[in-house]
C-alpha cells in the first residue's frame, strides 16, 4: 500500500497530474496511461545499469 501511495504522489507532485487535462472517457484513460508509462519507464531505467559511454574495443 506504501508504494502504491509513494507512485500516486509521484505522479501529483512530479509530473503535474493532480487533474486530468483532456476531457472524456478515453482521453483521460489515455492520459493516465501515458503517465503510468512514464512511471513504468522511470523505474525500469533504475533497473537496468548504466553503462560506460566509451564501448571496450
Amino acid at each position: 500500500e506504501r508504494r502504491s501511495r509513494m507512485l500516486f504522489a509521484h505522479l501529483k507532485r512530479i509530473l503535474k497530474l493532480d487533474r486530468l487535462r483532456l476531457r472524456g472517457p478515453n482521453s483521460a484513460k489515455n492520459e493516465f496511461h501515458l503517465a503510468a508509462t512514464a512511471q513504468n519507464l522511470r523505474k525500469l531505467a533504475k533497473l537496468i545499469p548504466i553503462q560506460s559511454a566509451i564501448a571496450p574495443a
